[in-house]
């Protein structure tokens, strides 16, 4: 468990005021900062817990080579420019802001800081000292996709949406292409919550996609309400983020789980060697830091398995992915032509629905 430093720690949760709290590991006075900024908190056991076990291979990785702090229960609005400023005040060698909405906040504070390094989850902008990362759990839920296809005996699949940008978009779309690859009669319902971690609308969400007749579910939320609901209510669904196979045993079919560890491990010893870069990093399946996990192989049939394991094996070569056309949309023009994939820029602006989901994007 984190050692806190209780004397220290409760000056500096007063400063950062607005219910945010911080954890500090114990580390020698000259070891680097290293500072991780959580929009919730790890208890989630989404989101947050994800990037929390990053944080903590860190830890096994370095060991009292740096020093890290851990900031939770941080909004995403200006308040936040008060956390980063904070920590770079205070030295932090690497500041590390885990959430879309903290960039612009966070990129401010960077451009008052040069000789810190600002690594920023999920982002789009630059700056030499402000960098973008994310994995790709799209390629992920694609596989979710193509098990749910096997698995339906509806036709009809559910997604419990959080907002309406790209990031979301494109797992919609990649679970709804898995799932049409074994399945072209597939269908995929949405319902968005506007918002990223809310049990209560999560679990409502849910309910309702299964009055309409979803009996998969995926969601791009941060708790485990839509895998405990599928559960309540006898019918299938996913893990996000982390394994939540606990949460509902039974209805589990796997889990979209993401290493972030993976991505820090690496970024922070680079920073530590003088040859870190800025240039945006967008890892997945072939770089381990992203899969679909804890298959539940009592309900997911061999063939299903095996297609799984295929298209694993093709994502894990890079030589496809899952935006490889054709693709068409919802109203059935092309919008990604055989042989064509979309590039990283095309991906991060997807704003439109594949062939087979239901409904309009939000406006």
């Amino acid at each position: 468990m984190r050692r806190k430093l209780l004397t220290a720690l409760a000056l500096a949760a007063a400063t950062l005021g607005f219910g945010a709290t911080l954890t500090q590991t114990a580390r020698a006075a000259d070891a680097p900062g290293v500072a991780f900024v959580y929009l919730g908190n790890p208890g989630d056991a989404g989101w947050t817990f994800a990037h929390d076990q990053g944080s903590k291979e860190v830890e096994a990785k370095f060991g009292n080579r740096i020093k890290i702090t851990r900031v939770e229960n941080v909004p995403e609005s200006a308040d936040s420019e008060r956390v980063f400023r904070d920590l770079a005040n205070k030295g932090n060698k690497i500041i590390i802001g885990s959430s879309f909405g903290f960039q612009d906040f966070e990129l401010k504070v960077a451009k008052d800081f040069p000789d810190t390094v600002f690594l920023h989850a999920t982002g789009y902008k630059k700056a030499a000292n402000f960098g973008t990362y994310d994995v790709r759990m799209y390629q992920g839920a694609y596989l979710a996709g193509v098990v749910a296809g096997h698995v339906t005996k509806t036709n009809t699949l559910g997604f419990v949406a959080s907002v309406p940008i790209p990031e979301v978009v494109r797992n919609i779309n990649a679970y709804t292409l898995g799932a049409r690859s074994v399945n072209p009669k597939i269908h995929t319902k949405v319902i968005w919550i506007n918002s990223w971690f809310d049990p209560g609308k999560e679990k409502q969400a849910a309910e309702t996609l299964i009055g309409q007749g979803a009996d998969v579910l995926l969601q791009n939320t941060d708790s485990s309400a839509t895998l405990a609901t599928a559960s309540e209510k006898h019918v299938h669904a996913f893990g996000w983020d982390s394994d939540m196979k606990k949460f509902g045993p039974d209805a589990h079919l796997g889990s979209v789980v993401a290493h972030w560890g993976v991505y820090y491990n690496a970024a922070i010893q680079q920073v530590l060697d003088g040859k870190w870069k800025n240039d945006p990093v967008w890892w997945g399946i072939p770089q381990k830091a992203v899969n679909l996990e804890d298959l539940n192989t009592g309900a997911i049939p061999a063939d299903a398995q095996k297609d799984v394991e295929a298209k694993r094996t093709e994502l894990a070569g890079g030589k496809w992915d899952v935006f490889t056309g054709p693709i068409k949309d919802q109203s059935g023009n092309v919008k990604v032509p055989a042989g064509k994939t979309l590039s990283d820029p095309e991906l991060q602006r997807l704003n439109w629905y594949v062939e087979g989901v239901d409904g309009s994007l939000p406006k």
